[in-house]
Formats: C-alpha cells, sequence, structure tokens
C-alpha cells in the first residue's frame, strides 16, 4: 500500500506542475458547460417570456377592408401597420427578411362575411425562420379566436346556442409537479456533469501513459522496485481524484447557475439543493472508476500525446450517447436500465430533480453494475502493463 500511495503521489505532484493543463481541467470543463447552459437557458426563457409581453407589429395589407379585424388585432396586443403596396411585395420582403410576417386581407373580405360564405385571408410568413414562425404564431391565433367568435355571434343572430360548436367539454389535469416540469429543461445536467468529470482526468490519464512513453520517462519508472500493478492502480487512483474534484465543482457550478435561471416564472423549481448536490455526487462517484480505468486502457495503446488526445475525445463523446438517446425518447427508470453506466445515472439524477422518491435497488444495481465495470477495466489495465510491448 506504501509503494502505491508513492505512485499515486508522484502522479498527483506531476499533475500539479502542469498548470495550464489542470486549470483547463478543472475550471473550463466544470465552469463552462454550467455558464453555457445557463446562458442558453436564460436566452430562450428571456425570448418566451418578452414574446408574450411585447406588442407585435404587423403590416397588413387591405385594413380598409376589415375595420373589426384590426381592431380585434389591436386588442390582442398586436400592432396593425402600413403593409408593402402589393401581394407580390409583400412575399419579397419576407422572403428578404424585411418582415417576419404580413396579412393580406383581400377587396372582397366584407362581401363574403356578408354572404356568409367564408372570406379568405392571407397570412405571409416564413416557416424556415424560428423568429418568424413564432409571430406567425401569434397571429394565426388571433385569427384564428376572430374566427371562432364570428362563428358564436352568427349562432346567437339565429337563435342557436353557441355550444353547439362544442359537443364534448375536455379538462386537462395536470399531476407535474413544479420540480417535473423543471426536468423538462434541467434534465441534460447529467450529461454535463459526466463531460466535466471525464474532462477532469482526461490530461492526466494521457500524461501518464502515452505522455511517459513519449517522453521516454516510462522506461525507468518501470525498473523501480514496483509492481506493474501497483504503478497502474497509482496513476488510475491519481486520475480519479482529479475526476472527483472536477465533478465536485461541476454540481457546485450548477448549483449556483440555477440561482440565476428564471425558472419561477414558468412554473418550475427545480429540486437541487445541498443534499441533492451532495446525493448526486455519491450516484455519479462510481462512474469515476470507469472512466479513469476506460481513459488510460484507451491511451496505453496510442504511441504518442496527440494521438491520445484524438482517441479520448471519441472516449469522452460515447458515455454520453445514451443519455441523449434517453432524452429524446424520454424513458422512465427501469430495471435493465441501470445496469448501463451513465444511463442509469441520469434517469436517478432525473427523479432527484422531480423530486421524486429514488428506488433504492436502482441505486445499488447501478452503483454495483459501474463499479464493476470499472473494476474490470482496471484489471484489464494492470494485465496490459505487464507486457514488454508496451514501451513500444
Amino acid at each position: 500500500m506504501r509503494t502505491l500511495l508513492t505512485v499515486f503521489a508522484k502522479e498527483v505532484v506531476d499533475n500539479f506542475r502542469d498548470r495550464r493543463t489542470l486549470a483547463s481541467a478543472l475550471i473550463m470543463g466544470p465552469l463552462f458547460g454550467p455558464m453555457l447552459f445557463a446562458f442558453v437557458i436564460n436566452l430562450s426563457l428571456e425570448r418566451a417570456l418578452d414574446d408574450t409581453d411585447r406588442t407585435l407589429e404587423v403590416p397588413v395589407i387591405g385594413q380598409q377592408h376589415a375595420p373589426n379585424l384590426m381592431g380585434y388585432l389591436n386588442s390582442h396586443n398586436i400592432a396593425v401597420v402600413e403593409g408593402p403596396a402589393t401581394r407580390d411585395a409583400a412575399i419579397t420582403a419576407v422572403n428578404n427578411g424585411e418582415r417576419d410576417v404580413i396579412v393580406v386581407v383581400p377587396e372582397s373580405f366584407g362581401e363574403q362575411l356578408a354572404d356568409m360564405v367564408p372570406a379568405r385571408v392571407e397570412l405571409i410568413s416564413d416557416q424556415a425562420n424560428t423568429q418568424a414562425e413564432r409571430d406567425a404564431r401569434r397571429v394565426r391565433t388571433a385569427l384564428h379566436g376572430y374566427n371562432q367568435e364570428l362563428a358564436m355571434l352568427r349562432l346567437v343572430a339565429r337563435g342557436v346556442s353557441p355550444q353547439v360548436l362544442r359537443p364534448i367539454n375536455v379538462d386537462e389535469v395536470d399531476v407535474s409537479t413544479p420540480s417535473g416540469r423543471s426536468a423538462m429543461l434541467l434534465g441534460m445536467m447529467s450529461y454535463f456533469f459526466i463531460f466535466a468529470l471525464l474532462m477532469g482526468g482526461m490530461y492526466l490519464a494521457i500524461d501518464t501513459t502515452a505522455g511517459e512513453r513519449e517522453r521516454g520517462s516510462l522506461e525507468p519508472l518501470l525498473s523501480l522496485p514496483v509492481t506493474r500493478d501497483q504503478l497502474m492502480l497509482g496513476k488510475i487512483a491519481a486520475t480519479c481524484v482529479f475526476m472527483a474534484v472536477s465533478l465536485l465543482l461541476s454540481l457546485c457550478s450548477f448549483f449556483v447557475a440555477l440561482k440565476f435561471m428564471p425558472l419561477e416564472q414558468l412554473g418550475m423549481t427545480p429540486n437541487f439543493g445541498p443534499a441533492v448536490v451532495v446525493a448526486a455526487f455519491f450516484v455519479l462517484a462510481p462512474f469515476v472508476l470507469l472512466g479513469a480505468s476506460l481513459m488510460t486502457l484507451v491511451a496505453s495503446f496510442t504511441k504518442s500525446y496527440k494521438e491520445a488526445q484524438t482517441w479520448l475525445s471519441i472516449v469522452l463523446v460515447a458515455p454520453t450517447l445514451p443519455i441523449l438517446i434517453v432524452s429524446i425518447l424520454t424513458l422512465r427508470p427501469q430495471l435493465e436500465f441501470m445496469f448501463v453506466p451513465s444511463l442509469s445515472q441520469h434517469l436517478l439524477l432525473v427523479d432527484m430533480i422531480k423530486n421524486e422518491p429514488v428506488n433504492l435497488i436502482h441505486v445499488a444495481i447501478s452503483v454495483s453494475s459501474t463499479l464493476a465495470i470499472g473494476a474490470a477495466l482496471t484489471w484489464i489495465c494492470a494485465r496490459l502493463y505487464r507486457r514488454e510491448g508496451l514501451l513500444g
């Protein structure tokens, strides 16, 4: 054990000496993800909230043909302004991006209403433009509301109850909680946690394998009175320490970043307090051993530092793929999913954010299976270092 601790201390001290790499691993990884996540979510929320409150200016061609419709639009926070001279000019303006949405009211609009035939109104927009489609949706909703009101007024004028248009009343019962709704936005946090965790130990895993081989320091190291198993375990243990520190920094960064996100305005209350941060650390901690042993194993097969960086860049993406897939499919925790590393941690973390009870059997399977795979990869690394061909 003393020999193993000596190797461990040597690798930790060597990593601390490379301050630029250490700063990149322990600052950029854990801090950049939360900052980017908070910025994107804040920007999306602010735009969504502003769109509902701001007055939307909509050019309308032929305003004089539908004065009541114009008044209805104005009452729904849609300011009617003068539109282009012709319909073709309106299409050109939307194509060029000069206008997001333009409404065209034909001259026959009033006559069609009087004759009780569907009156035609054109809504010109570019559905490939996200901002334009958002504004067009507001105008479309207002036109649909005006259409419904006219239909009900016509029925009332003929002595028919407007209820005949509503044969079924659908009452939606929402059983979601504020914490559950927040998981729709925050469910991807586990992606950043695992990515930061791997980034924290990637450079050390490369330096202790391909880096030492490239510098020519591996052969003198192997000649010391230390077994290769102890040497490998000390290197992996040092990598695990920096990965755990990176994970803890990432969790704390997200805890702080969530304080500045206006989720309450959307009826969301994330359950990510100090207790959840600690629980999430222990749920994700078993992945530290797996990630350290996997990166060390891959880096051991490379001949140079640059080659190791290339291969480990792919390794960084592989553990996060199950998270992306399950986020798209919105799967719920199941027993068989707990045997898949990264996926099981993601599902357990989402339940914590939702403030739902966590199945302890799922936690036990997730922890044991992840540790078992990590231990198996560590054993493979130790066996690999017994080969004489390791020196290249």
